[in-house]
């Protein structure tokens, strides 16, 4: 498991007189451990390592994933399974009422299909920023969360209930919603997609626990110091 700095590594270098910071090669350095760094003027180094490469440099700001560009409002990319067929149509036309204008990316029939492609085609159009929501419905919505949020800037929630998709929102600041035809009804469907489109991010402090998703995400990121 890679070493953890988080805020306290900080504050206690600080308490300890310290103005730069040694950081093991691989570690893992939380944004507000860099946040409280940079405030008071302690220098990250990367460590030198034990085969005696190179160390000292001032520790490489992380690679940012690649951003969600600024959406059309209102805009939501809606897609299904064959699980999730017989309700796809009546989830658009809830979110068209709401005032959203919705671009459906199939399937288009019961036949089986499988999940995945769908799931990445919702969130795909999520991660270019070509919409600003995305809803991908099958039978149980787990498996489509899994897929969605393989893509860079996508955070997709599973939300069986309407305080689940209040927090996805206003907490998670989550960009896709999934559902489960086979464990929700289509009206407990309309009422969830109802609250996760009607929810605004509330930021404050749960804008530096997102960026903390963000910072994870990057790491693994091609260009990323120690990515793969």
């Amino acid at each position: 498991m890679p070493a953890l700095v988080s805020e306290r590594t900080v504050l206690d270098a600080l308490a300890a007189g310290r103005t730069d910071l040694a950081v093991p090669d691989g570690a893992l350095v939380t944004a507000l451990a860099r946040d409280t760094a940079r405030d008071h003027g302690l220098t990250l180094r990367l460590a030198e390592p034990a085969d005696g490469r190179p160390g000292g440099a001032a520790l490489p700001a992380p690679t940012p994933p690649r951003p969600v560009a600024g959406a059309p409002a209102r805009t939501l990319a809606l897609g299904c399974d064959h699980a999730g067929f017989e309700i796809k149509d009546a989830l658009a036309a809830h979110a068209r009422a709401l005032g959203w204008t919705v671009t459906d990316v199939g399937t288009g029939s019961a036949e089986s299909v499988d999940y995945p492609d769908f799931a990445y085609a919702v969130g795909r159009l999520v991660h270019l920023g070509q919409t600003q929501l995305g809803l991908m419905i099958d039978g149980v919505g787990v498996g489509s969360a899994i897929v969605a949020n393989k893509l860079p800037g996508v955070r997709a929630a599973l939300c069986p209930d309407v305080f689940s998709a209040f927090n996805a929102r206003a907490h998670n600041d989550a960009n896709v919603l999934t559902l489960g035809s086979r464990t929700m009804g289509v009206e407990t469907c309309k009422r969830v997609l109802a609250e996760f489109l009607g929810t605004d991010f509330e930021g404050g402090r749960h804008a530096r626990r997102v960026q903390k998703i963000a910072d994870v995400e990057a790491r693994f990121l091609p260009g990323a110091p120690g990515a793969a």
